[in-house]
């Protein structure tokens, strides 16, 4: 996927085409949300198997290996499928991970929240193909529909998903990740903020997301290096130095290692793409 954003409706002959393929287990470089009006989805990740029917909503993090095989139920499919890069909501996305990370479909109830999620997909659809889209509206969008699939998901269960203490930890080390990551703050400071060991907060991230968590450190501070080199005009340099690294060919070593292309590439890369 080149582009920061992609909408499309999902139906029968998609679904059709989808069958003819093999369809194998995969993992994707991009975000993608599901969002299920009609039919059923058949949803192979976390190595286990379900089916769901719509209303549903599908979050399938990056690099989550993962195979949904949308079917029809009663001769129906509606079914959007959205695709963003992780630095199109920077701001939003590692809440995401939180949210979804042990829970990633969710069946809803009818009724006026799913048709409000409907229009909104259909306002980012229309954008996103006219002649200029603007990206500001469709990020807009994008948020909102996810603080009401976030509304309505607490409703259903006001208590978290799962109560076990890993889980919790693992959400507080993304808050406090999401306040501090413009420093240079290491494991042992995440690590004293929540009372605990860093081989412990260690292992809680490598069996939640298989990353250590300087990896996950580096993930966030790339997700912003990337969201800032595309909506600013701020210098390679400052960039880095608003992100805790005080010197610029660290900073790109750091940023090509993770992303296959310096800050510099990748910013032209995006201009081409958004114009």
């Amino acid at each position: 996927m080149d582009q920061l954003f992609d909408i499309q409706k999902f139906s029968n002959q998609d679904a059709a085409k989808l069958d003819a393929t093999p369809n194998e287990p995969h993992q994707h470089e991009w975000e993608e949300l599901l969002v299920g009006l009609e039919g059923e989805l058949d949803h192979f990740i976390d190595f286990k198997s379900s089916l769901f029917s719509a209303p549903l909503i599908s979050f399938i993090t990056k690099g989550k290996i993962h195979r949904a095989k949308p079917r029809a139920k009663a001769g129906n499919l509606d079914i959007w499928l959205i695709r963003f890069k992780s630095e199109f909501i920077p701001e939003t996305t590692f809440q995401l991970y939180a949210w979804y990370h042990d829970h990633a479909t969710l069946e809803f109830p009818k009724g006026l929240c799913f048709e409000r999620m409907n229009q909104l997909c259909l306002m980012m659809y229309n954008e996103v193909r006219q002649a200029t889209p603007d990206f500001s509206v469709i990020r807009h969008l994008l948020s909102a529909l996810f603080t009401m699939i976030e509304s309505e998901r607490r409703r259903m269960e006001p208590q978290p998903l799962n109560q076990k203490n890993q889980n919790i930890t693992f959400r507080n080390f993304l808050q406090i990740l999401e306040e501090n990551f413009h420093r240079s703050e290491g494991v042992d400071f995440y690590a004293g903020k929540l009372f605990m060991s860093s081989r412990n907060l260690n292992l809680i991230c490598q069996n939640i997301l298989q990353q250590s968590v300087s990896e996950i450190i580096e993930t966030r501070k790339l997700i912003e290096a990337k969201n800032l080199l595309i909506s600013t005009d701020k210098t390679i340099s400052e960039i880095g130095y608003e992100l805790g690294y005080n010197e610029k060919a660290y900073f790109t070593t750091v940023f090509k290692r993770k992303s296959g292309q310096t800050p510099t590439e990748f910013r032209e890369e995006m201009k081409t793409l958004i114009s």
